[in-house]
């Protein structure tokens, strides 16, 4: 017994839940006439409600409006007023008539009778709301056995502008009622004081740009837009502000919305000039078939951006260049046999039946609006030889390009050949290069790693001080860069300095500081020794080690990415006195061809300490793009 009520237990108990919540929404209100009193008024479920026999229900009248109150907006309300008949039994018709005899009578002064009324309300396809007035019948009411209650319901469940509302007492299902709450429009088009939050829509405007060819729309705030063919098609969603111009139609609507909130216009319909884009956008396709009793059949199928009003009949040729109606045959176009497609677009199927096809593979369209002939449009198998011609064109196409390209080979081989020798992209030998970075580097260091991923794109073995913070953390910025230096001899290549307007500076300082440092020697002839911030400023007593031994250049060169900077080659601090400077991006050939072929050559060639040759000649001038790609930094500890 237990396992049969427990399913049904757990079904009221949810529905109790749904019930509730749905009356949760609504605020309700009681008013009852002379007679009765202690009016109370709450939500019961809508089934197995318990019957009252003190009184009837006798009439019923409702009606949904608005309601306003002070400092809020304005909701729906539902009115119920009900008619009561109140029934006196023999008890207590006695006592009513001894209170008329001896009204000083207390007990019979206080003749009284509990009773209450059950109104309920629904909307499709929801479930029924109701309200349980509870009262007391007092003596006046058991005098006039007639009474009146007024329910009003704010905000009811379920009921929206425009709902079909049923209100009925649960005890007289005949009195059943029929009403319909106020439109949206009309509610809107009313003067009101108050605010109605439904009627504050989100707006759309659009303006026709011809120059340039677009529809701009401006609509405020974070609102979603659609755009939909006829005011009763599908809606797609669009994002951007603007729609090319030959994709505008008459039809075209346009939807925005913002939360419950929605609108629709249709700013298009006018504009005569935008009918050319529905008829351009028309398409047409004609078939052949038969019927079951082997007759012959014409099949047509016009697919258009708007529905379209007209008629179409079949024709057949009669002179090169006009195509005749057959007569019997015209069909009318309706606006409401199209249907949409998946593409948005509006389709409307026909056929012709018992027509004779050796006559007839054409049909003709007009169009009622503006008188537009349109056609004729033909079975696909009369233009068979159109897609003949358009292949055998191709296919001649790709026989001429081919011949072309046989009779330019031996050409387009000498012309690469010798592209590639005079662009030094033939490399003998690779070697191993090392980009140092000044400490003001931060903000250009996607050339600085654009350089570095070139360079090992052409071959070479690559170190930048900006992927190896964790091994300077490690060993120190010297130590770490004589290890470098080590690769450098063992495979080639060169140590790579960027400089920039800052580097030049803090090189300027440092060179004073050392020139203090050598007057200032101690005693015993050693230098007072300093720790190395970074690798950058660690090269430099390098750098002069190098120049005091005649190997200036031998192992450092210098790039900057910055046109002042190279345009003051001829003032370069001290220590870079003698180095050779590369600008980049323009002498990025010119810099390839050093670190590959001719770096210790003629580095040690160049042994003027007061001289700075610049690799930029004037045939080494043409720009040279690369591409910078920012590659992941190791972590700096």
């Amino acid at each position: 017994m237990f396992l049969l009520c427990w399913p049904v237990c757990c079904f009221l108990l949810a529905f109790h839940k749904l019930a509730c919540g749905w009356a949760g929404h609504d605020v309700s209100k009681v008013i009852c006439s002379q007679g009765l009193s202690e009016c109370t008024v709450v939500a019961v479920m809508p089934f197995a409600i318990p019957e009252s026999d003190a009184v009837d229900v006798q009439t019923l009248t409702a009606k949904v409006e608005l309601c306003c109150k002070e400092n809020t907006s304005c909701t729906l309300c539902l009115l119920m007023e009900a008619e009561i008949a109140i029934h006196v039994d023999e008890d207590m018709a006695k006592r009513l008539q001894l209170r008329q005899d001896n009204e000083e009578d207390t007990k019979a002064a206080t003749i009284s009778a509990a009773a209450f009324v059950t109104l309920c309300y629904k909307t499709p396809p929801t479930f029924p709301a109701c309200k349980r007035v509870d009262f007391t019948v007092t003596p006046t009411g058991l005098e006039q056995k007639v009474a009146k209650i007024s329910l009003v319901i704010t905000n009811p469940a379920a009921v929206s502008f425009s709902s079909i509302v049923y209100v009925y007492p649960s005890k007289a299902m005949h009195l059943r009622k029929e009403i319909v709450s106020p439109s949206l429009n009309e509610v809107c088009s009313q003067n009101r004081r108050k605010p109605i939050k439904e009627c504050h829509v989100p707006t759309i405007s659009s303006v026709i740009n011809q120059k340039m060819n677009q529809v701009e729309l401006k609509f405020a705030g974070e609102s979603n837009m659609c755009i939909q063919y006829e005011a009763d098609g599908r809606c797609q969603s669009w994002e951007r502000k603007t729609i090319p111009l030959h994709s505008v139609i008459p039809c075209l609507c346009l939807q925005v919305w913002d939360d419950d909130r929605r609108s629709q216009s249709c700013p298009f319909k006018n504009v005569g000039f935008l009918e050319e884009n529905v008829w351009r956008n028309l398409t047409a396709s004609v078939d052949r078939g038969r019927m079951n009793d082997k007759g012959q059949m014409l099949l047509w199928n016009l697919t258009a951006p708007c529905r379209l009003e007209g008629e179409v009949w079949p024709c057949r040729w009669t002179l090169p260049y006009i195509c005749t109606e057959i007569e019997g045959f015209r069909q009318q176009l309706v606006n409401s046999t199209w249907k949409q497609n998946r593409n948005m677009l509006w389709v409307k199927k026909g056929v012709f039946e018992n027509i004779n096809l050796q006559l007839s593979t054409c049909v003709m369209v007009l169009l009622r609006n503006g008188g537009l002939h349109l056609g004729p449009f033909c079975s696909h198998q009369t233009a068979r030889w159109r897609w003949n011609l358009l292949a055998v064109a191709v296919l001649l196409v790709i026989i001429l390009t081919a011949l072309i390209l046989c009779l330019l080979h031996d050409f387009i081989k000498k012309w690469a050949s010798r592209s590639f020798r005079e662009g030094c992209t033939k490399i003998c030998s690779k070697g191993h290069v090392v980009l140092l970075s000044p400490p003001d580097v931060h903000n250009d260091i996607s050339e600085v790693c654009g350089l570095g991923s070139l360079l090992r794109s052409q071959g070479f073995s690559v170190s930048v001080d900006q992927w190896s913070r964790m091994e300077q953390c490690n060993l120190g910025p010297l130590p770490w860069l004589h290890s470098q230096l080590l690769h450098v001899k063992n495979l080639g290549g060169r140590a790579v300095l960027i400089l920039t307007r800052k580097a030049m500076r803090l090189v300027q300082e440092w060179s004073q500081q050392h020139r203090q440092a050598l007057r200032a020697v101690s005693g015993d002839g050693n230098l007072p020794q300093s720790p190395y911030s970074d690798v950058f400023m660690a090269s430099l007593s390098l750098i002069l080690g190098d120049k005091q031994q005649g190997r200036t250049g031998e192992r450092f060169l210098l790039v900057t990415f910055e046109e002042d900077v190279a345009r003051s080659a001829g003032s370069l601090p001290e220590p870079f006195q003698g180095l050779h400077l590369f600008q980049l991006p323009s002498q990025m050939k010119t810099l390839l061809c050093e670190l590959t072929g001719g770096s210790k050559g003629e580095g040690r060639r160049r042994k003027d300490k007061g001289r700075l040759e610049m690799g930029n000649t004037h045939a080494a001038k043409e720009q040279y793009t690369y591409s910078v790609n920012i590659l992941e930094f190791k972590d700096i500890a």
